[in-house]
Formats: C-alpha cells, structure tokens, sequence
C-alpha cells in the first residue's frame, strides 16, 4: 500500500513538470536571428585572426556540414567571431561539432550560418544519465524519488520563478514560494506523510524565512544593489528596466542557501524521531535538547561545506585582489565581495537558525502523549 502511494505521488509530480513544461516563456527580448542547428565542423581558417597575448580577436572562417533535416549533409560557410572576451569567445577545430544560427537567403545555397557555440548537449547528456543511472543504483526508489524531486525543482525554477520575476512579481518572496513548495515535495517523497516529514519542512520553511529576513536587513545596511549578479545590467538595458535587483539579489540568496537547509532539517528531525522512537516516554523538553546536540554537531561542517561552496565561485576573484596586494581592508569594502560575503554569511545564518527550529518543533510534535 505505502509504495502504491509512492508511486501515485511520483506520477502526480510527472504530470506537474509536463504542466510545467507547457507554461508559455516570458517575453523574449529580440526576435530569433534564424535556426538553431547543430553542425559538424569540416575545415577552418585562422588568416584573418590576430592574437595579442593570450587574446585572440578577428574572424575564424569554417566550412561545416548540417547534421539535422532538411539540410542534412549540406556544407556551408559560417563565420565564427572573436572578440578577444576570453569567457565568450571560442575557437573551432576540424571534427569539432558546433551550434550554427542558419539566417536564410534568397535561396538555399545562400543560407548564412553563424556559429554560435559548441554543442555540449550531447556530453551533458551523457553525464546526466549516468548521474541518474548512479543516484538510482545506490539509492534505489529513494534514489528514483530524489531523481524526480531534483527534475521537479529544476521545473519549478525555470519554468516558475524566473518569468514570474521576469514579469515584475517580488523576486525574493517568489523564490522563497518556490522554496517551500520544493521543501514539501521534497520531505513528502523522502519522510511521507508523516510527522517526521512536517518537523523537517516547518524547520526549514522557518529557516529560510529567516535567511530572507536577514538578506533584506543586511543587503539594504551594505548597500548591495545586486548589480554583481551575472547579466543583471544586462537585462536592465533590455527592456527589463523595471527590475528590482537588490530584491532579485535576496531572491538568489534565499535559492543558493535552501538546499542546505532542508538538508539540515531532515538530519534532526530523523535524530529526534529516533530519540522519541526509542524512549516515547520523553518529554518535550528532553526532546528539545536532543535535538539541539544533534544540531550542534551537524551545524559546524554544514557551514563550512556552505563556505567553501561559495568561495569556490569567487575563487579567481580573491586571486586577483592578491595578486595587486590589495589589502583584506580594501576588498572586503568591494561591491563584489561584499556581495558575496552577504550570500555566504546570510546562507550560513539560516542553517544555524534551522537547527533550533527544527529541533523546537520536532520537540513538539514527537513529544510524549499526555
């Protein structure tokens, strides 16, 4: 009976990201240049290339062949453009496959193509199905219920909380919608419908609240304007000029840290069930402290995985305020890393909080029946 509920909540959560995948996108903010085809790359040309450096900018002709109907097999000529941008440019070699934007002429054989990229899809396909392959092998149907959750939540955000911030909804208060529906999902596919599985969710739900709660406080105190986030200038010179990127800035945090926190309630809401399991006698009080030994010993790594996770992302960064010698003074003032010291720290505030959350309200709910 419980793995018929399983597999019932499993198919209504399939069913929801196929809704999810029919939600139509925000408005685009230009017209498509032409189609998007994938291409093999025959022969290239490097004469009109110019390296100064480690840079490279001008025009790399190629000759590539379609791979995808109804031009399968036709050769064309297509230009591939640098622009001596290290994280933008790219540079072809014979055998390479590639992603063209064919722009149609007049006529067929007067197509212009346009390479736009690398195709990568076909990799990160392939390390998708073997991360899938490997979760459900060791997790079994736990594994395959984490696979659907982890679908859902990728669903939820792409589909959900970027057009509804995109639309001028509250970027942080979506995000923080969006994390608590993923929460429930997540400890309902995980715990069931079962007092261990609220404990976690109401632990984490108040955790993340009060992440978004510190991220609004502190990100206003220290002037973060959320203009470091990638792309965020970007969109506000495309017509998205009504976007609140400090909001938008709280909205990322609150995404970045959630994981962690969900992770953390679970651990002491199964710790405390276990405790109660084993001794229903307790009362809330001794509940309650279990819980927070539990919390204490699992709160230290989690903040310091938290933090190397972060710093990982603003690693070159830090090097190059080592390598002019700026003082910690000077690039602790920054609007980067200021930034990024308010996602790490504010991350790192909800899981400490989480833990006596959690711990409270597990006391409440396994504790002794009168």
């Amino acid at each position: 009976m419980k793995r018929l509920r399983e597999a019932i909540s499993i198919l209504l959560l399939a069913l929801c990201c196929v809704a999810l995948w029919f939600v139509p996108p925000p408005r685009a903010l230009a017209s498509p240049e032409g189609e998007a085809m994938r291409a093999r790359v025959v022969s290239v040309d490097d004469s009109m290339l110019e390296t100064h450096g480690f840079l490279r900018f001008g025009t790399q002709r190629l000759d590539v062949e379609l791979l995808a109907e109804p031009r399968k097999g036709q050769t064309f000529h297509a230009a591939n453009e640098l622009r001596a941008q290290m994280e933008l440019d790219k540079l072809f070699r014979p055998g390479d496959t590639a992603l063209v934007i064919v722009k149609p002429g007049d006529e067929p054989s007067e197509a212009t193509l346009v390479a736009r990229d690398h195709w990568r899809l076909g990799w990160a396909g392939a390390l998708f199905a073997a991360f899938c392959v490997l979760l459900c092998a060791f997790g079994g149907w736990t594994g395959a219920k984490a696979l659907f959750s982890f679908v859902f939540g990728c669903f939820v955000v792409w589909k959900g909380v970027i057009p509804l911030a995109l639309r001028g909804w509250p970027a942080s208060w979506t995000a923080f919608a969006a994390t608590c529906l993923l929460t429930a999902v997540i400890m309902y596919l995980v715990a069931g419908a079962t007092r261990k599985g609220l404990a976690a969710f109401l632990g984490a739900a108040l955790g993340v609240f009060a992440g978004l709660a510190m991220a609004h406080l502190f990100g206003r105190l220290m002037h973060i304007n959320g203009a470091t986030l990638p792309y965020a200038p970007a969109l506000l010179n495309s017509g998205y000029e009504t976007l609140d990127l400090p909001d938008l800035f709280v909205g990322a945090t609150v995404l970045a840290s959630s994981g962690a926190v969900m992770d953390l309630a679970m651990d002491i809401a199964s710790g405390v069930e276990e405790v109660a399991r084993h001794n229903p006698s307790l009362p809330s009080r001794e509940l309650l402290l279990s819980g927070m030994r539990i919390g204490r010993s699992v709160t230290g790594t989690m903040t310091t995985t938290l933090l190397l996770a972060y710093s990982g992302g603003f690693l070159t960064l830090l090097m190059a305020f080592a390598a002019q010698g700026t003082a910690p003074r000077d690039f602790l003032n920054s609007t980067l890393v200021s930034a990024e010291l308010v996602k790490t720290l504010i991350g790192s505030f909800s899981l400490v909080l989480v833990a006596p959350f959690t711990a409270l309200v597990s006391a409440r709910i396994f504790r002794r029946k009168a």
